[in-house]
C-alpha cells in the first residue's frame, strides 16, 4: 500500500520559510530607508577639541624600573633604551 505524506513537508516549510525570511528582510530596509530620508539632516557635531595628552603617572617608579630590568633581561629591551626610560621615569 503506498502511504501519502500529508501537508507540504520538509523542503516546502524550508522554502516557506526563506520567503517569509526575505520579505521580512526586504521590509525592514524599506522601512528603515524610509525613516532615514524623512527625518531633518541635522548638523554635523562640532569636532572635539584636543587636549594634550598627559604623561601616565607612575605609582611606583621603582616597580616600572624594575619591570623594565626585567624586560632587559628577556631581551626585549636594549642598555640605551632600559636607561633611556629610567631617566624619563625618574625625570633626569
Amino acid at each position: 500500500m503506498l502511504m501519502r505524506r500529508r501537508g507540504v513537508g520538509l523542503v516546502g516549510t524550508m522554502a516557506r520559510t526563506a520567503v517569509v525570511a526575505g520579505t521580512a528582510t526586504a521590509v525592514a530596509g524599506n522601512v528603515a530607508s524610509r525613516q532615514q530620508q524623512s527625518q531633518p539632516q541635522a548638523a554635523p557635531a562640532p569636532a572635539p577639541q584636543e587636549q594634550p595628552a598627559a604623561a601616565p603617572v607612575a605609582a611606583d617608579p621603582y616597580a616600572e624600573i624594575e619591570k623594565l630590568g626585567s624586560l632587559k633581561d628577556q631581551g626585549y629591551l636594549t642598555e640605551d633604551e632600559f636607561q633611556a626610560k629610567k631617566r624619563q621615569i625618574l625625570g633626569l
